[in-house]
């Protein structure tokens, strides 16, 4: 597997096409369903607030890039704010995590949108089957190298975006332009009203959607012009997909009352599609939903394995190639891939996106604090939108775990020991490998 890292190697375009490809495979077509269920008749907006906090969180982002464009992202910014710390290598795991947690949910929602193609039951093995094999394909493809995984990055960005404006224009059209349950009327949200903290905790759950920004800043020096056009890419790639999710959101809220999205959850555009546009809308709305997920559990496993190599060479996770030929990314490659399908295979989606809104939260909340403590004042960045940024963050975690602890305490008590071992085992190998330097230096 190839593992190049070239200045100027990667265009405004291409940067930005990097970011959408990762949020739009994310987002819309996993996500739809489980922010209506939480939001209620509001939830378009809640994909608005969530556009509104990520741009916050993005601030930072970009203050470091711009001050520090070498390539490396999140483990570099932690590092320059914590050091060789526990607290960098825990709160870097948990983005990695985040990231592998993301995957298995476009993956089985690649599987949920595949099956509504086939007429007859099958069982309820199928769709964790077909997302594993998913995953397994998007191995090989990486395997590839990164001129495989380029070509198919810039092949789909335009075709899923293209694909999913037609797709909300078109069923806006048909609906004749009205999304009654978005605007308050009572007979079409079946009695599902929106709460102050469900829709928080909706929001917190949209933010998934755009999180695939941060895959921008693990270019850096790559992007042309880094210290320019690392904070445009992420800027326009939040804008556009903010566009597309809204008319999406649109589009499926004039097509199908709340209860209707919220038994659909898993795959809501294709059953938006049936009676607007029937068995042709149907058919296009899969596609397009086989090609934005693939495509993005692709580019998402590249971003982590690569993430996972960067941390590995920082001396702040261990490594072990267990026999293994190849490169340290091809290793930390194979690591994600049987990670990204034990989550497939045992969590819903629901519970897997949970787990990530949890995890990507927390992370965000440690950088940010890092940048506002430690860095603020050596990249010109402004207390105030971090401080903003940090309490958006807490506000939406704070109402997504209150309602979650009522509702699955499991997975609040599962993210709960997931983010403990993380830190924990982080401490521990931080303490080995002080330790042994120590001697070796005695």
């Amino acid at each position: 597997m190839e593992q190049d890292y070239k200045a100027g190697s990667l265009t405004l375009a291409g940067a930005v096409a990097m970011g959408t490809g990762v949020m739009i495979g994310a987002g819309i077509f996993a996500l739809t369903g489980q922010v209506a269920e939480l939001a209620g008749p509001a939830f378009p907006l809640a994909f608005l607030f969530a556009a509104v906090i990520s741009a916050f969180s993005a601030y930072g982002y970009i203050k470091v890039c711009n001050k520090f464009p070498s390539a490396g992202g999140i483990a570099m910014i932690l590092k320059k704010a914590y050091g060789p710390s526990m607290v960098t290598g825990g709160a870097a795991l948990l983005m990695a995590l985040s990231m592998i947690i993301n995957e298995s949910l476009v993956a089985r929602t690649f599987a949920t949108y595949s099956l509504q193609l086939v007429k007859f039951d099958l069982p309820g093995i199928a769709v964790p089957a077909l997302a594993v094999g998913l995953i397994g394909a998007a191995f090989l493809v990486n395997l590839a190298g990164n001129t495989a995984i380029g070509l198919i990055s810039k092949l789909t960005a335009a075709a899923k975006i293209g694909g999913i404006l037609v797709f909300a224009l078109v069923a806006l059209w048909a609906s004749g332009f009205a999304w009654p349950s978005v605007f308050g009327d009572s007979g079409s949200s079946d009695g599902q009203d929106m709460t102050a903290g469900g829709f928080l905790a909706a929001t917190a759950l949209a933010i998934l959607a755009y999180k695939g920004f941060t895959t921008i800043t693990n270019s850096g020096d790559e992007v042309v012009h880094p210290k320019r056009n690392v904070g445009r890419a992420i800027i326009i790639s939040l804008a556009i997909c903010l566009v597309i999710y809204l008319l999406v959101s649109l589009a499926v809220a004039a097509s199908l009352s709340i209860s209707e999205i919220v038994e659909a959850r898993d795959y809501s555009l294709a059953e938006a599609a049936r009676p607007l546009l029937g068995d042709a809308g149907l058919w296009y709305t899969v596609v397009l939903a086989i090609i934005a997920t693939a495509s993005g559990v692709v580019a998402s496993i590249f971003a982590v394995s690569r993430m996972l190599a960067m941390l590995t060479e920082m001396k702040l996770i261990p490594h072990r190639h267990f026999g293994m030929p190849g490169q340290i990314q091809t290793h930390t490659l194979v690591y994600t891939v049987i990670i990204a399908g034990l989550l497939t295979a045992f969590f819903d989606l629901g519970r897997i996106a949970s787990m990530g809104a949890i995890f990507y939260l927390v992370m965000d909340v440690i950088i940010q604090w890092g940048i506002l403590r430690h860095l603020r004042a050596e990249i010109g960045a402004r207390a105030a939108i971090l401080i903003a940024s940090i309490l958006f963050d807490l506000l939406a975690l704070g109402a997504f775990v209150t309602l979650k602890a009522v509702q699955d305490p499991l997975i609040i008590v599962i993210s709960t020991i997931g983010i403990a071992l993380v830190f924990g085992l982080e401490k521990l190998y931080l303490g080995r490998i002080r330790a042994s330097e120590a001697q070796e230096g005695s």
